[in-house]
């Protein structure tokens, strides 16, 4: 029981960058693959990403990690297309997973200790959904329990988790509660703030 696994979304152009966010130095890291690490250090299983723009070159970075890389073909329709790509691939393999938790591969903040408080909720309640409490919405990161691996692979285009979060599931979510960690980088602005507050990463 709690076999989870984690899926980070990694698969965007970062087209409000200008430049692959991905590949973004933190500290002596590539962004990536602080992402990767923090996934890694969890009480999750297996990890398993999904690129797409640039994949052979954000390959590079974490392919010493462990984590198995999942190509979406279709990256270029939206989220929602490498979400489907990712959750297709982990439920055909052999594998029999209780819950997936989705991640995005721009919130380097998000580390361990939030994964593990979510892992943590999810085998407490192992049917409700652990996502993340954004302002006036929930979001990734968001563990989901199988029954919902199959809405999951039906999302498409740039129709991503939140439209399954914050509509007819949403009664359905439980949160971790802290969301310090969850600002995310997408334009160089956001990148040079982040820098300036995290000066010791």
């Amino acid at each position: 029981m709690n076999n989870i696994a984690i899926l980070i979304l990694a698969a965007g152009s970062s087209s409000r960058m200008g430049a692959p966010k991905q590949l973004l130095a933190v500290g002596n890291q590539k962004m990536i693959s602080v992402i990767v690490g923090n996934a890694a250090k969890s009480k999750a299983g297996k990890i398993y990403c999904v690129l797409g723009a640039k994949a052979e070159e954000i390959q590079k970075d974490i392919k010493r990690s462990g984590a198995e890389v999942i190509y979406n073909a279709d990256w270029e329709k939206g989220l929602g297309s490498s979400i489907a790509a990712g959750v297709k691939h982990m439920c055909s393999t052999k594998e029999q997973l209780d819950g997936i938790l989705i991640m995005l591969s721009d919130q380097p903040k998000v580390d361990e200790v939030y994964l593990n408080n979510m892992i943590r909720l999810f085998k407490q309640k192992p049917d409700k959904i652990i996502a993340s409490k954004y302002q006036y919405r929930y979001g990734v990161p968001a563990l989901f329990p199988s029954a919902y691996f199959k809405l999951l692979m039906q999302l498409e285009g740039d129709k991503g988790a939140r439209s399954i979060l914050n509509k007819t599931h949403k009664m359905n979510v439980e949160t971790p509660g802290d969301s310090e960690c969850l600002d995310d980088i997408d334009t160089p602005e956001d990148y040079h703030k982040f820098l300036s507050l995290n000066s010791k990463l």
